[in-house]
């Protein structure tokens, strides 16, 4: 690397460092990811922008397709390969590593792929035939790796790893998205220890306060980069650095990791992107994208819940609100919207946008949809409900009013909401193959969250996506064809502008685009047909010359209204 060249790189690189450590621990830790970058071969940059129109995500597992004759890892591309190509742009394999918990996220080791998926071959394979997303799950181990084994025998370099804390401390301001107490005990050749472990007694804590963790877990990050991955989910980073005294949640050091990050990769692959996960009330969410210097991407968390309850209760009432007031994200900066993924749809990011008496009427909802709802400790000792846990084809049986027969039409107006918001849309695999509650992976596993995690046979999938009057096949075949459409749209490029309009409560309307490009999404979130009157036609500029370019039609009008059936959407044109 050219200290002319990226000078001003390593400069803030080493500025990131020192506000982080003593001045020879930095200068060391500079050193140590000059001489990495200058001594290893990255993949170069495929994209001259970092994101466009024709940007779809896929996020599953390596398994959530398998056959019994091959590798799950090949199953997985042959699938990409014949039922989406032309339809997604990149595949998110959540953690392909080996693991004792957690469904991968409780990480043996981050440099090995689980040989019951297969090897590193095919996660380069899949990552040259797409935008390959890859987790540096960053926040803690499996206690059955090698560096938990270094610390029980007080061996390096694990010794120094692992973040021990007085049982007697008061740790009451300590934010932890579970009930229970943060600290664990664990036997050594030294003695009783507790240790910290944010998610589970399996899931224990790395002290970055340690220089060589940060650089170790740096490394990882690179080797990832050097092996195809071209985005890269920072799991649970909101939890990374740790302070007696505060809530141990988004502290400046760890802003500062993030900005390191973003820094590093930039000179490793400069079209690598990061994307942070931080299931978090919205303001906190978005405070990743720090001035345009942290994440590129962030969830946009609060619309997986605030999207769910519109549609069960048929009103767009706090839905609207919340997209007429969103922020645009910086310069540089974007959402990366979904509607459900491996994890439950979270109720943290809507606090303070619905009130406590819709997302209990939610909770029983899904209750009765067959979900369930996992909970976490309030400071104040109490247990809150934390999210729903409930595959979201599932979640869309009926509304409040129970159930009925416009479970598909239902769901469609979801995800093609969803694709039509400014930002990079993603699939969970789960949901455009409308898998339902898999009840049975729960009874197995005695975990609510394996409702939404289905591992298919990939013969039977098939066997439903060929068969034209499923479920599966008319949801699949349907998002695939929107998709595609929206990839031929200059409207629909992540960076282009976003207008709310509030037509009414049973509506959602906004504009995106401008001029001859110019897109309006208009959907219908009810079970009723819904008349546009004339006024807000007129202020959308909306005439009977428009087409819908989800049907190549005109839409219906009729009497200078305009007419939506239960849950459609249009994308209209002039």
């Amino acid at each position: 690397m050219e200290e002319g060249t990226h000078g001003p790189v390593w400069g803030r690189i080493k500025e990131h460092l020192d506000d982080l450590y003593e001045c020879d621990d930095a200068t060391f830790l500079v050193q140590a990811l000059q001489n990495i970058l200058a001594t290893t071969s990255f993949p170069e940059a495929k994209n001259q922008a970092p994101w466009s129109e024709k940007d779809v995500f896929l996020i599953m597992y390596g398994n959530s397709v398998k056959c019994d004759d091959e590798p799950p890892l090949l199953t997985l591309r042959r699938f990409l390969h014949e039922r989406l190509e032309g339809t997604v742009s990149g595949v998110h394999i959540l953690p392909f590593f080996p693991y004792s918990s957690d469904d991968g996220f409780s990480v043996i080791n981050y440099r090995q792929v689980n040989p019951e998926l297969g090897d590193w071959g095919d996660i380069e394979a899949i990552g040259k035939d797409l935008d390959l997303a890859v987790d540096l799950v960053i926040n803690h181990v499996s206690r059955q790796g090698l560096w938990f084994a270094d610390y029980l025998n007080d061996q390096e370099p694990g010794n120094r790893f692992f973040i021990e804390a007085d049982p007697d401390a008061d740790l009451s301001g300590v934010v932890r998205p579970r009930p229970g107490s943060v600290l664990v005990p664990v036997q050594t050749r030294r003695g009783l220890r507790h240790l910290w472990a944010t998610f589970s007694a399996d899931q224990i804590d790395v002290n970055f306060k340690r220089p060589e963790v940060l650089l170790e877990y740096l490394k990882i990050l690179l080797h990832y980069v050097k092996s195809g991955a071209r985005m890269i989910r920072l799991d649970a980073v909101a939890f990374l650095w740790k302070e007696l005294g505060t809530s141990c949640i988004h502290l400046p050091q760890t802003h500062r990791v993030v900005k390191l990050i973003r820094d590093l990769l930039s000179l490793a692959r400069p079209d690598c992107l990061i994307i942070t996960e931080t299931n978090v009330p919205h303001a906190e969410n978005v405070s990743y994208f720090g001035d345009g210097d942290e994440a590129h991407l962030v969830y946009q968390f609060a619309l997986p819940p605030l999207l769910l309850h519109a549609l069960f209760r048929g009103t767009a009432t706090y839905l609207n609100r919340w997209l007429m007031a969103l922020s645009p994200p910086p310069s540089g900066c974007n959402f990366l919207n979904f509607t459900a993924s491996h994890d439950g749809i979270g109720l943290r990011p809507v606090e303070g946008i619905l009130p406590q008496t819709e997302v209990d009427e939610l909770v029983q909802g899904m209750h009765r949809f067959g979900g369930y709802v996992s909970m976490r400790a309030g400071n104040d000792g109490t247990e809150r409900p934390y999210e729903l846990n409930i595959a979201l084809f599932s979640a869309m049986k009926g509304s409040w009013k129970g159930e009925d027969a416009l479970q598909v039409e239902r769901f469609l107006c979801c995800e093609t909401l969803m694709l039509s918001l400014q930002g990079i849309p993603a699939f969970y695999f789960h949901s455009l193959v409308a898998t339902g509650n898999d009840t049975s992976g729960v009874e197995r596993t005695g975990r609510t969250r394996s409702i939404n995690r289905h591992r298919w046979d990939v013969a039977q999938l098939e066997e439903l996506l060929d068969r034209p009057t499923s479920s599966n096949s008319r949801v699949f075949r349907e998002l695939c064809r929107r998709a595609k459409i929206r990839r031929e749209l200059k409207a629909f490029h992540p960076d282009s502008q976003q207008t709310v309009f509030h037509l009414s409560d049973a509506i959602v309307a906004f504009c995106r685009g401008q001029e001859k490009d110019r897109v309006i999404c208009m959907f219908n979130l009810t079970d009723q047909p819904v008349w546009v009157e004339g006024r807000p036609l007129l202020s959308l500029e909306i005439g009977p010359g428009v087409v819908d370019l989800l049907e190549g039609q005109q839409p219906v009008f009729h009497d200078g209204k305009l007419m939506l059936e239960p849950y459609q959407a249009l994308w209209l044109m002039d």
